[in-house]
């Protein structure tokens, strides 16, 4: 007999979970996979595409080549070069016959304009690192060290009525006492339950992702809009009539009226635009994912933890709108699943749950333990 007891009593121990580490507080991920799938994409890409088109530019050389007369001297063609390029004006002529212009600034700044769209990307990320990360942090940390205290507490509670049971000389009056315990609710431990419930009036970080998501799809459809415009505007004209003859030179004769020139940077160009606009679109519809996911409960996880005396949300019904900052954690928990050590106990726990024949005998972890431990066979049928 006394060896049943000393093996359950070691069976027990061994359900226990060890102490956290310290490293638990800096291994928190506070940013979802998709969406640090999606910063690296919408800013390193155009970061990455940029530092190409500097690359070439500094390697190459001019980015324009004009085709200058041939009576105009090597320092007069490098003259034409330099002031087409800082005016990037062409000069035609209607369906009438009247002068226009045309102005191709924006080939100029759109290598500058794509690390503003990088740091357009970033400043979503920025807001949720500042506003909503350190809350979410702490409420993290202390949820899962709550979760896995609560399971401690439920095999430390077995094995505490373990002992009352042996020192019993009445068998069924110790089921009838925890069977009004049960009643009483006296194993429940309301602080978690109580948090969580807290968590779902509030919504300040359900307000902040979805803001971060907001923002990010405007700036993702701005910078696609803003590339259509670069391509039906001035994508498909790589090249251009220049005038030179302004200032001193206006009265010279023997410069003529226009010259014409060739941007030999268009294709790379137009290849880093296709390229940023096309991965920005297919982007859209995971920002968008990310967002809806607010839209329906994590139950999976909620009804693993069931089993825990203190902890029945889905029960009680405790679980209404979806849009609240309970949500928002159990999505970080989800990510974070690896740091809660009691969810593998009782997910195998809700598994045997399932496997076993006589499911009634098993309502939480206590049940579970108290037949593991050996006192099922005094146990009575709920």
């Amino acid at each position: 007999m006394s060896l049943s007891h000393t093996a359950a009593e070691f069976m027990l121990s061994d359900a226990l979970l060890p102490d956290p580490s310290s490293s638990r507080a800096k291994g928190l991920r506070l940013e979802l996979p998709s969406d640090r799938l999606l910063k690296f994409v919408t800013v390193g890409l155009p970061l990455c595409l940029v530092s190409l088109a500097f690359a070439r530019e500094f390697s190459a050389g001019s980015q324009i080549s004009c085709f200058s007369p041939t009576n105009f001297t090597g320092k007069q063609s490098a003259y034409t070069d330099t002031a087409c390029w800082d005016s990037l004006i062409h000069h035609g002529f209607d369906a009438e016959g009247r002068a226009v212009t045309k102005s191709l600034w924006a080939l100029k700044v759109f290598p500058y304009s794509l690390l503003v769209v990088a740091v357009l990307m970033y400043l979503p990320y920025l807001l949720w690192r500042y506003a909503a990360a350190p809350a979410l942090h702490c409420d993290l940390l202390f949820i899962i060290d709550e979760l896995d205290k609560s399971y401690n507490r439920s095999v430390r509670l077995v094995q505490h009525m373990r002992k009352i049971q042996q020192a019993s000389d009445e068998p069924e009056r110790f089921w009838e006492e925890y069977e009004r315990a049960r009643r009483e609710r006296y194993f429940e431990f309301p602080l978690l339950e109580r948090y969580l419930t807290c968590k779902q009036h509030a919504h300040a970080l359900v307000f902040i992702y979805i803001l971060r998501n907001l923002l990010l799809l405007l700036f993702l459809a701005a910078t696609c809009l803003y590339l259509v415009f670069l391509h039906l505007n001035i994508f498909f004209q790589d090249e251009f009539s220049c005038s030179i003859k302004t200032g001193l030179l206006q009265e010279e004769p023997h410069i003529p009226p226009l010259i014409p020139c060739k941007l030999v940077f268009f294709s790379v160009f137009q290849i880093i635009s296709l390229s940023v606009g096309s991965v920005y679109v297919l982007l859209i519809p995971i920002v968008i994912y990310n967002a809806l996911q607010l839209c329906q409960w994590d139950k999976g996880l909620l009804s693993v933890y069931e089993m825990l005396p203190a902890f029945d949300l889905l029960s009680r019904r405790m679980l209404t709108c979806p849009l609240n900052d309970l949500n928002v954690i159990l999505l970080f928990l989800r990510a974070n699943i690896s740091e809660l050590t009691s969810f593998s106990r009782l997910n195998a726990v809700s598994a045997l749950r399932e496997a076993t024949a006589n499911k009634e005998d098993i309502d939480t972890v206590i049940d579970f333990m108290t037949l593991l431990a050996g006192l099922e066979t005094t146990k009575p049928k709920h």
